[in-house]
């Protein structure tokens, strides 16, 4: 007999399922983004000009990646909503973009490299949704916003000791040190995924439904499909645009400051000086994640989004004061609110617009399309501007498209806690819903 809606919301998950989310969230999370700012660092610091890597031709091959991986994103929740081997499609991926990050110091090409980190890209367009996806089919809806934070604080620790890692022992070994360490990180986020028993993951909750795949059909419901579950809701779509707007702004800033403090400080110490930007803002993201997944539906989301919209425009302009080494890593301790309140709600708001529909990891998926795009987009327009226009202008640029999503999220989005999703054919209009007390 299929559980009650009640009974499949309210989970109890076993100690050990959720003491494997907590280390897979913790060692997966330097492999999921592959080699991130560290490939910039590694090909001008490493190869330089002399091979022919600047900002610009970097930035390209970064852009073509992300092109990759934002193509990827849609069918990879899409996969995700249909598959039943959650955990084997995990282990797959963290293979993939380990094995395309280790064949980098052996191939100098630049196709090889762009097919390479294109094939990281792909694979990596796997983790969001599937790590979403494992955990509402672990914990259930009523725990899911406070899993989230914990995840992310989790994730972001784990950023914080690889990179703290990663930048003392370059000073030794130089940057080779980040592929090792890849290595090692990935093969224990293949064990701690084996430590969420499979059972322990409904499936049909993983995919955002609230009865099961046989009471769907036995309604007549629609089951989950692609595209069209984002262009059937225009808070989605308004979302996507949101989320586009953020990467746009947001992913070249951590790279161009690893630029510029290879520029000021000389590629032996690169390295190091990223990997405590790095340090810092992840070390300041747990506390946030943690805050914003306990207080997330009591605040509600709208707030504390906008919030996150102009710590990034004030950051932006904050890096054009000065070139002080000191003074770059301390703005980008700013980098731990934004993005610590951007990876703590993303899920929350595409789960809070498909609620019931069946479509979350295929919604995500679309929406981390647009997401990867605009982060794609970034590279090589800050990319284009320092080589023609030098940092400060590539970094007022960044921040005047943060200041534009953050007016945009004001006036248009809603307050996503308790919104009603539009199923079969029905009016998308934002429930009025009255937040808890605090």
């Amino acid at each position: 007999m299929p559980q009650s809606t009640d009974d499949r919301s309210a989970r109890q998950p076993s100690r050990a399922a959720l003491r494997g989310l907590d280390l897979l969230n913790f060692t997966l999370a330097d492999v999921r983004d592959g080699l991130g700012p560290y490939l910039a660092i590694y090909l001008i610091a490493v190869r330089g000009p002399d091979q022919g890597w600047n900002e610009a031709t970097t930035g390209l091959i970064m852009t073509i990646a992300g092109i990759a991986g934002l193509i990827a994103q849609t069918p990879a929740g899409a996969l995700i909503d249909r598959t039943n081997r959650k955990r084997a499609v995990v282990i797959a991926g963290a293979v993939a973009v380990t094995l395309s990050c280790l064949a980098l110091p052996f191939i100098t090409n630049f196709y090889l490299v762009a097919a390479t980190q294109s094939v990281a890209g792909i694979a990596g367009a796997i983790f969001p949704p599937a790590l979403a996806a494992i955990t509402l089919g672990v914990v259930g809806p009523k725990m899911f916003a406070k899993r989230i934070g914990r995840n992310e604080g989790f994730n972001h620790g784990g950023n914080a000791v690889s990179a703290a890692i990663a930048g003392s022992t370059a000073y030794f070994f130089g940057p080779i040190v980040v592929f090792w360490l890849m290595a090692i990180l990935a093969a224990c986020s293949i064990a701690a995924m084996l430590m969420v028993p499979a059972d322990a993951i409904d499936d049909d909750l993983a995919r955002g439904l609230d009865k099961s795949v046989s009471e769907a059909e036995a309604e007549g419901d629609a089951q989950p499909s692609g595209i069209a579950a984002l262009l059937a809701n225009k808070y989605l779509v308004v979302f996507a645009v949101l989320a586009a707007l953020f990467h746009l702004s947001n992913a070249a800033m951590l790279t161009s400051v690893g630029q510029l403090l290879t520029k000021l400080s000389g590629k032996d110490n690169a390295t190091s000086l990223i990997a405590i930007c790095i340090v810092a803002a992840q070390l300041v993201m747990v506390p946030v994640a943690v805050f914003v997944g306990a207080k997330a539906d009591t605040i509600g989301r709208k707030p504390i989004f906008l919030a996150a919209f102009g710590v990034l425009a004030v950051r932006g302009v904050l890096y054009t004061l000065s070139d002080n080494p000191f003074w770059l890593v301390g703005v980008q301790l700013l980098d731990g609110i934004g993005a610590g309140i951007y990876g703590a709600l993303f899920p929350l708001v595409v789960a809070d617009l498909t609620r019931g529909t069946g479509r979350f990891n295929v919604s995500q998926g679309a929406v981390a399309t647009a997401q990867s795009l605009g982060a794609a987009l970034s590279a090589t327009l800050a990319g284009l501007i320092i080589v023609s226009a030098g940092y400060s202008s590539a970094f007022l640029a960044l921040a005047g498209i943060a200041a534009a999503g953050f007016a945009i999220y004001l006036a248009v989005m809603p307050e996503t806690y308790g919104y009603e999703p539009p199923r079969s054919g029905t009016a998308t209009t934002p429930a009025a819903v009255a937040l808890p007390a605090a």
